[in-house]
This record gives C-alpha cells, structure tokens and sequence, in this order.
C-alpha cells in the first residue's frame, strides 16, 4: 500500500481514532492508517473499511478529500449539510466535533452553517464559531437570529461554569489578602481571624484567649477597584472577545469592583450597559474592523478616577493602525499615573498568538508588560494586579 499523507494538521496525529463512541470497536492498525491518510493512498483498496469505520471514512473525506470550489462533498443544499453535522455528532465527541466544524468553515467557506436556523440548531458551539457568528451578526436573517443567541448562549454557559467560581474566589481572596492589617481600629477587626491566630494564647484558668495579635482590615482598602477591560475587535481577535466579554459580565457581578467594558476598531464602543447580560454584550461587538488602540487608551483615561485603585487590561495584538507615537504617549501617560497596566495579546486557547513585537517591547519597555493568557489563568492574572 502506498500512503499519501494529507496536508492538513488534522491528519498528523489520530484524534479521531480515540473519538468513536464506547461502543465502537477499536480499529487495527492497519484500519487506523487507512482512516488517518484517507482513500487515495489505498488506491487497491487492500484496507477495506466497514460499518462505523466506512461511516466515519465517508464524513471526513467530504471534508478533506473534496474540491473546496465545489464546496467539498457537502453539497451546496442545507439537507447535505445538515446530514453531516448529525454523522459528526455520532461519530466523534466533542472537541472533535467543534475541530470538524470549524474545518468546514474555514476550507467550504460554509457561511450558511451560521445564517439558516436549521442548521444552526444542529452546530456545537465552540469560541471559534461563535466568533464566526458575532462577525456575521449584521446579516443574519430574522429568522436565525434567536437561534443564533441561543448557540451564544450555551457557550456562555459552558464558559461560565468553567470560570466564573475561580474568578470570584480569586478576586476575593487577593482582595483580603492586600485588606489585611496588625493594628485594626477596634470597628474593623475580623475577629475570626483573630481567634484563629490567637489560639495559642489560651488561657485554660481563665477560659480565655489572649488577642496578643489583631488582625483587621485597613479602611482606605474598602475602596472599590476598578477594572477596564479594552477589547481589539479587529477579525484576529475573534476567540480574545468571545472570553474577555464573558469574563468582564462575571466582574460586573463582583460586589467589590467596579468594571468597565470597550470594544474598539477605529471607534470605540463602551458596552458596560451590557454587563448584566453577555449575549447582549458580545452581539454588541463588531468583529472585523480596523485598529486605532490610542484612541481605545485615551478612553479608558477618561474614566479613571482614582489611579491607584484602577486596572486596564489591553487585549489586542497590537498591530495598530494609527500611529504608534500615539498609543506608546497614552499608555506612559496611565502607567505614569498609577495605572496597574497590561496587555494580554490574547486571551485563548490555542497557545503563543501572532502580535507586533516591536510595540510589545516598547511598552514592555514603559513597565506594561505584554503575554499571552489561557481564559484558565486569568483568575490569578487580576488577583496578581489587586494584590500589586
């Protein structure tokens, strides 16, 4: 048998070969190969597959083994499509499903899998297509939008369940930790734990414990802190905007900051209105345009009040469209002011993301430091800037 190995990055290792239901039996080796490299390299047909295999072989060689132009063995009809969608589903769990889809997406250019609400009922929303989705919002049908805020808003919830207790215990946690004072005003002692600390000092005669330590909490700490979240709309952005939107709606709901969300492209767009609601707040951003982050930064200046209570987070590449004097004079003139700063390049996923690396190092230079985050660390990423 002679293998042709395919070119896409799917085909390099078997991810879906661990995919196939329980009740599917595992392939040979032999089997596995033919499904990893696909048809043509068994022109002889000497691995014949069958039954959930031949299934499987059928649903990814409509993806990958057709001519794009012609919209791949999919078909230019919703029903093809929609077929497809149910065989992915049967064959393949989760995370491979959302890969698939976001493979038909990106090589069939299959933009009705977003616009026609029967097929949108049947997609499994992953960050990825519901980006695609957002970008679209201005031309979907009537009839696809409800559907389309309702894939939204499982994602949404899927998010949320992941991230939304260890942001708040995060937040919580940093909050008492920098609160936390030797010398109390009597009204301001946490006398739990002072008790707690004091336990060694108990005085069994006496039936009393000695507060030889007090620990309270410094009033100038109750302030509230401020959180501004400055979101890059620009297309690249798409899966940064999805997270930070929803994570920007769980600090609204954090008694003790106070949270401010922008969207900028060459406008900038304050969707704070929106925190109680992060469907509501990621429709109301516009994917796709251009860049102008000086623009965003002077914003956010504008609604800083109290400097050292306040913490920006930039989430932008950085590739920035006006000139970039302007941004670096902003972001010194905040730094400079008290202004905890930084620049998340993207908030994903997927790893080490592609930026302007002079403008990294130019504000990294000021103090701004510039990286990349996984939504799973950005509970201690604004613990760490409370506590700075």
């Amino acid at each position: 048998m002679v293998f042709q190995a395919k070119i896409h990055k799917s085909w390099l290792g078997e991810p879906y070969l661990c995919l196939s239901p329980l009740f599917m039996p595992m392939p040979t080796l032999l089997e596995k190969w033919r499904l990893i490299l696909g048809g043509p390299a068994d022109p002889g047909q000497e691995a014949p597959l069958e039954g959930d295999f031949a299934g499987i072989d059928r649903t990814l060689e409509a993806l990958y083994d057709s001519d794009p132009s012609r919209r791949g063995g999919l078909g230019a009809s919703s029903p093809s499509v929609n077929r497809w969608l149910g065989d992915i589903r049967r064959y393949f769990p989760t995370p491979v499903v959302q890969m698939l889809q976001r493979d038909a997406l990106e090589r069939l250019n299959l933009q009705r899998m977003l616009l026609e609400p029967e097929l949108l009922e049947t997609v499994v929303p992953d960050v990825h297509l519901v980006g695609a989705l957002l970008s679209l919002n201005k031309v979907l049908p009537t009839q696809s939008r409800e559907t389309a805020r309702m894939v939204v808003a499982k994602l949404v919830k899927e998010v949320e369940k992941r991230l939304k207790l260890p942001l708040q215990q995060a937040v919580a946690g940093s909050l008492r930790r920098v609160a936390r004072t030797r010398r109390p005003r009597p009204g301001d002692i946490d006398w739990r734990a002072t008790i707690r600390k004091n336990l060694r000092h108990y005085q069994p005669e006496y039936q009393t414990i000695i507060p030889a330590d007090l620990i309270g909490f410094r009033r100038d700490q109750r302030r509230l802190r401020h959180v501004i979240l400055l979101l890059d709309q620009s297309g690249s952005m798409a899966s940064s905007v999805v997270y930070a939107g929803i994570l920007g709606c769980i600090l609204a709901s954090i008694n003790s900051l106070r949270t401010h969300v922008a969207a900028f492209d060459t406008e900038v767009a304050d969707l704070s209105a929106h925190l109680s609601d992060p469907v509501d707040l990621l429709f109301a951003t516009q994917l796709g345009g251009g860049t102008h982050i000086a623009k965003a930064l002077a914003y956010a200046e504008g609604l800083v009040t109290a400097p050292r209570e306040t913490i920006l987070i930039l989430i932008s590449d950085l590739f920035e469209g006006a000139p970039r004097s302007d941004m670096m004079q902003r972001a010194a003139q905040l730094h400079a002011g008290g202004v905890k700063c930084i620049v998340l390049l993207a908030l994903n996923d997927e790893g080490a993301p592609a930026y302007d690396h002079d403008n990294a190092a130019q504000l990294a230079a000021l103090g701004i430091p510039a990286f990349a985050a996984t939504p799973d660390a950005f509970p201690e990423i604004i613990a760490r800037l409370i506590e700075a």
